[in-house]
């Protein structure tokens, strides 16, 4: 009965369905219901007349807009299912059921040249990363290629074949509706929340498999690689900005892990923390992946904007299943919305994406994106079929190799990272701080960089009650009430005159200065406040975006995390400038950190997950300006 409603969905062309494969589980669900296009994550409909209901949300990238971030608007549906079926099929059963017939493509190709893409990837490393405007960045371009199959018939064909070939993905799913289709096999779990548990699911590097499958000495040669490495590290201190913002606790890593799948193996972390938010707020606040997007996330959407050619549709948005709990709220599973085929009056489109780091190289960017479109094109069979099932060997078969993260060195070099991060973020911290401020209140400024809400988080464990403001939403008033106030960092040049952003930051130091109140300033707030007390701002060699350093900090070394593109210089040897004492290299007189009168400063990001001693040195800084 229940192969035979699959069956009669299949031939409906009005009938709106998904079909969701979990990882581990050795079923199929099948859900159906009416589709309802919403506005806002807000309008998610979970309860009909007081009663909660399972829905099915597809939420497309410009929904990144209710952030108030900029996205070009396609008219893409925030579309739901509303569930009134939800049934568990066997997964050999399902097998036995689906289409198995080719889907030939027809004039396939990018949209998007390689040679311009090449050239879209250094005109953002020169002029977006080297200017200052994030640590990363995701560009990405589409494969797209024409069908005469059937859609409906093309569809469950190749989740067909992600169900029968593919492995290690966290959903593999169809989701069929009128006009719009949505094939994939994604490997990564953006946000989970259970029984107020929220899990974030950062992953980055990317390793292809060589021909023969991977080996021991070629992963070990992955996970070596500094630029891995550092993406993994930058898109875990992204996510764990917006855990920070959702979650009581701040959140905690753990890994780090391998995603082995048939034909790539990433790396990953898992962030876990509590929350008593509403599913749909959860959502919005970690709307979207920094590995499909880039970071800080405010400016990563307005590179997008600037570089990307149309609007992005469906990429990087999110597939939300919220279904009714025993507390008579709702949990969330949302996967995000990579590896994906989308599929409209048969013209098939696969959105793929670099990530664009500083020492980025275009050609390499281009052959990133080759991989990725030919992986999940080769996972569903619709190209090079001869060499995908040789690929598919009983060897590539879920479950049927050993993984290699199970070998004691591959594990140990994967262990071995913890070395580098901040204790902090690896250790249960709790919801209740008694810290040595307890009593005083501290205003950050959000100087559109949310590392703002890790801050925060870590002077709560400080004991300060604090507040956060953006740059253009603060008065006067609060700013001189604040027991500490604490103007955060930002992305863009400190020397900008013609930017609102980085003059009102400008007055809110000056104002604390002048009052002689209590101040801490961070990163580019740091170059401000070393502007004013006579230091040269000027631009870095080399930006250090995800960079960690160990510096000088009054009488201490501190292991730092640095993500600048300009940094203050005095004279090397220098250790006094105006009214405050300089903490800086002593071969380029870069400025770490300065101290004066009831005001502290510092370049690096204390809360980032690359300081090791980051709550350690922002307690000193705090204490100094306090005293």
């Amino acid at each position: 009965m229940t192969l035979s409603r699959l069956a009669e969905l299949s031939a409906d062309p009005s009938a709106s369905f998904m079909l969701i494969a979990r990882d581990g589980a050795d079923s199929v669900e099948l859900l159906t219901g009416e589709v309802v296009d919403v506005d806002l994550l807000a309008d998610i409909p979970l309860t009909a007349d007081g009663v909660p209901r399972e829905v099915f949300a597809l939420v497309p990238y410009r929904q990144v807009r209710e952030r108030g971030f900029v996205a070009q608007d396609d008219g893409a549906p925030l579309r739901c299912i509303v569930v009134d079926e939800h049934l568990h099929l066997p997964t050999p059963a399902v097998l036995d059921a689906l289409p198995t017939s080719s889907v030939p493509l027809r004039d396939g190709g990018f949209d998007i040249a390689d040679e311009e893409y090449a050239a879209i990837v250094e005109t953002v490393i020169s002029d977006e990363i080297g200017r200052g405007e994030g640590a990363n960045f995701v560009i990405r371009r589409d494969y797209t290629a024409s069908i005469d199959t059937d859609d409906r018939t093309a569809a469950l064909t190749w989740f067909r074949a992600l169900l029968a070939h593919e492995r290690g993905a966290y959903w593999t799913f169809a989701v069929v509706t009128p006009g719009r289709i949505a094939v994939g096999a994604s490997p990564e779990a953006h946000v989970v929340a259970r029984e107020g548990v929220v899990t974030m699911n950062p992953i980055s590097g990317t390793f292809r498999h060589p021909a023969g499958g991977s080996t021991k000495e070629t992963l070990a040669d992955f996970l070596a690689s500094t630029k891995e490495t550092e993406e993994l590290f930058m898109v875990v201190d992204e996510e764990l900005k917006m855990m920070s913002a959702v979650c009581a606790d701040g959140g905690r890593i753990t890994g780090p892990h391998l995603k082995e799948m048939s034909r790539l193996t990433h790396t990953e972390y898992m962030l876990r923390g509590r929350s008593g938010m509403d599913p749909r707020d959860i959502l919005r606040e970690t709307m979207f992946a920094p590995t499909v997007t880039g970071s800080p996330m405010q400016n990563a959407c307005a590179v997008i904007r600037r570089h990307e050619k149309k609007p992005r549709g469906y990429y990087s948005g999110v597939a939300a299943l919220f279904t009714p709990n025993a507390d008579g709220g709702h949990d969330l599973d949302a996967p995000i919305l990579i590896r994906t085929v989308y599929l409209a009056d048969g013209e098939l489109s696969v959105p793929v994406g670099a990530t664009l780091v500083r020492h980025s190289d275009p050609h390499g960017e281009v052959s990133e994106t080759h991989g990725k479109a030919a992986g999940v094109l080769g996972a569903i069979g619709a190209i090079d079929r001869d060499r995908a099932a040789e690929a598919r060997s009983d060897a590539d078969a879920p479950g049927a190799r050993r993984s290699l993260a199970d070998d004691p060195e591959i594990a140990a070099l994967l262990s071995s990272r913890n070395a580098r991060l901040a204790e902090f973020w690896l250790n249960p911290q709790g919801e209740e701080f008694t810290g040595p401020f307890t009593g005083r209140s501290a205003l950050v400024v959000d100087a559109e960089d949310r590392f703002t809400t890790m801050l925060a988080h870590q002077l709560r464990h400080l004991g300060l009650d604090v507040t956060i403001s953006a740059w253009d939403a603060v008065t006067d008033d609060a700013v001189a009430a604040a027991d500490l106030v604490v103007a955060g960092p930002g992305p863009g040049d400190p020397r900008d005159t013609g930017s609102a952003r980085i003059a009102r930051m400008r007055a809110v130091v000056e104002r604390r200065l002048d009052a002689e109140a209590p101040l801490l300033a961070v990163c580019l707030s740091h170059q401000i406040l070393a502007d004013r007390q006579g230091a040269a701002l000027v631009p870095l060699a080399a930006p250090h975006q995800g960079l960690q350093k160990s510096v000088p900090v009054f009488g201490e070394d501190a292991s730092i995390g640095f993500y600048n593109t300009f940094t203050a210089r005095v004279t090397p040897g220098v250790t006094r400038i105006g009214d405050a004492e300089v903490s800086a290299h002593p071969g380029s007189g870069d400025v770490f950190a300065l101290r004066g009168p009831r005001f502290a400063s510092v370049q690096g990001h204390l809360e980032s997950i690359l300081s090791r001693d980051g709550i350690r040195t922002l307690e000193r800084l705090v204490s100094y300006a306090l005293a």
